[in-house]
This record gives C-alpha cells, structure tokens and sequence, in this order.
C-alpha cells in the first residue's frame, strides 16, 4: 500500500502473515467483548501495510481496550491515563519512520485525556487513533462515561446520568480533524476499510469504533446490528454516492434550503435529484459536522458510518522537520548545552 502516511516507514523484508503480529501474550478481556473483534481485525489488516514490525508502534493510554499493545507483536506502550496522544505525539514527531497508532477509550480519550486528543488533532500529527467506544466505564466496573446518554444509570449515576454526551466525531471535526471515521466492531469488512483508509491518510487520523461492553453496557448498538433495524438506523457514507439508506435505499439524506440543516425524507422522483452526495474530502466541515449530528444519542437511530471527512492538511511532522531543517542551514547545527546554560539561566550557590 504505497501512500504518502507511509512512505518513509520501512517496508518488511518479506511478506507477513497474521500470525505474525500476533503476541504470546493471553488475550485476556472479558468473554464476548468486542475488543476481541477489533483486535483479530487489526491483526489481520496490519501485513497488508506490508511494513516492517519493528516500525510499528502502538500507545494505548488506561482501560479495557488500552491492553492492546500487550497484544500486538510490534512495538507498544501502555501509558498513562488519556495521555496517549501526546506521548505518540513526540514519538510521532521525533521519528518519523514509524506507524504510530494510539489505542484509547471513550473515557481516556474523552474526560481526562480529552485536552491531548484535541490538541493532537488540530495539530494533525501523523497518528492514526482507535476510539473504542462503548458508552461507558468497563475497567472500573461500569460508571457513566462521556459519551453514555442522559439518564443513563449506572452505579456512579443510579438516578440516571445528568451529563450531556459527547459525540466524539463531532467533537473531532471541531478540533479540525483532518480524516474522522465512523465504524462498527462487528462488521469486520467495514471496520477493515476504514482502517486501510485511515492508514493511507497523511495526518490525524481519528476513527470511533462502536464495540460493545457485554458486561456492564451490553446490546448499547443493537439498532445498528440487528437485521431488521439496521435498514433503517445505519447511514453508510462512500465517497461520491448519493447518501441512501433504508430498506431498498428508499430514504436519503437532503440540505434544508432555507436552514441549511440536514434532513431525512423518503425519496421520490420529486426528490431523487436533491439527494445529497457525499463528499469526504470538501475541504469545510459544515456538512460532515451535519451529518454527525444526526444519529439520535438515546436511540442512534439514522448513525452515519464510514469516513465523514477526508481531507489534505499540512502534516505537523512534516513542517517541524522542515522547520529544523532551515535552521540548521541558516544557524548550523545547534549547541544543546550552551542553550540550557544560556544567558537567562543562573547559578544559585549555598553556604
């Protein structure tokens, strides 16, 4: 897969195999979490990339899905608690012959790590993250989380939630993401392509990952897997295509002309014509942020899916070794001792 997000990542010596991103480590998540799903998609997708194991890395910050790295036969890091995006940010940056992926949760990316996810983003750093999300604290034992829906009752709410939920990939198109996906854990060929997608792409790369909490938050996407909802409660979003779904595609997506908002009609020979058709890679985000608002947060009905946003942005990696670059030419190369013991530092003697 030759892409520029790649291009200076090392390619492996010869072809691997999903056994060989496979740890010895036991895969130890609860039986029937959705981890395991993502987990055997991630392994089965990393020998397409054709890169070489030891320049593959993944972060994971705390909680259920940050065991990742653990499982995963690269390099890895289980750090800190919704710290993972800035310490992939400075390995990122400070190697840029790596494929550095962040492993996080709804939790650890979205309450105390939510500052460094922002920033990461804004700043489109070549990471691609994986946003577990399962509305809820699993690790701890089932508290509301930021995206659990109000009046959820939980064991730290048991009167019901009173916090308003984040949409993480409106959230992320606010922070001016560059590529925001939508996916689901148990449709392993769409998860598998969004992840390809997210892997040729040149900068952030944020992906949610609806998997489901068994334990403590079970059946929370059962409208958007179970057959005879899913017709009429999943959007799936391709690039260039008229935005259709329902049973035999007979409801679309439309531009309100006088609001501006989005709206859901069925369609007709009246209609067919002011179908929207998406477009990934517009470069403003008024209409993927429309269309991530319309998923209903109690019931999820009508929740697009797929790659919202796609576009070209310079690449923070990229400016920064540029930037050195033309200060080693203009300055040669610097003194890190004479900065650190420069003029405006002193020295503070005792008795």
């Amino acid at each position: 897969m030759p892409t520029e997000a790649l291009s200076l990542v090392p390619k492996a010596d010869s072809p691997l195999s999903v056994r060989d991103f496979k740890s010895d480590q036991e895969v130890r998540w609860c039986p029937g979490c959705g981890d395991y799903a993502i987990l055997a998609a991630v392994q089965g997708f990393m020998p397409q990339l054709g890169l070489a194991r030891e320049n593959v890395v993944f972060v994971s910050g705390i909680g259920c899905s940050s065991r990742f790295p653990y499982y995963m036969n690269t390099y890895g890091m289980h750090s800190i608690h919704g710290r993972a995006p800035a310490i992939a940010t400075g390995l990122a940056t400070s190697r840029r012959d790596l494929s550095v992926w962040v492993v996080t949760g709804d939790g650890d990316a979205l309450s105390i790590g939510g500052n460094h996810l922002i920033h990461a983003l804004r700043r489109n750093v070549n990471l691609k993250i994986l946003l577990f999300n399962n509305r809820i604290y699993g690790l701890t034992k089932g508290q509301y989380s930021p995206t659990s829906e109000i009046g959820k009752i939980t064991k730290s709410t048991p009167m019901g939630s009173l916090d308003t939920p984040f949409n993480p990939v409106s959230l992320a198109i606010g922070a001016e993401a560059s590529f925001v996906a939508r996916t689901i854990d148990s449709d392993r060929k769409h998860l598998t392509e969004v992840l390809r997608q997210a892997a040729a792409h040149p900068g952030t790369a944020l992906v949610e990952i609806y998997q489901n909490c068994n334990i403590f938050n079970d059946g929370a996407f059962d409208p958007l897997k179970d057959r005879q909802s899913a017709d009429e409660a999943v959007i799936r979003l391709e690039h260039g295509r008229p935005i259709r779904f329902g049973t035999d595609h007979t409801r679309g997506v439309v531009r309100d002309p006088h609001t501006g908002d989005l709206n859901v009609v069925t369609v007709t020979p009246d209609n067919e014509a002011d179908i929207l058709v998406h477009d990934a890679h517009n470069p403003s985000p008024t209409t993927a942020f429309a269309l991530s608002r319309l998923a209903d947060p109690d019931t999820l009905h009508r929740t697009p899916i797929g790659v919202l946003r796609s576009v070209d942005r310079p690449v923070y990696d990229t400016l920064m070794a540029d930037q050195l670059d033309t200060a080693v030419e203009q300055n040669g190369k610097g003194d890190l001792t004479a900065l650190l013991t420069g003029n405006d530092t002193w020295t503070v003697e005792t008795s």
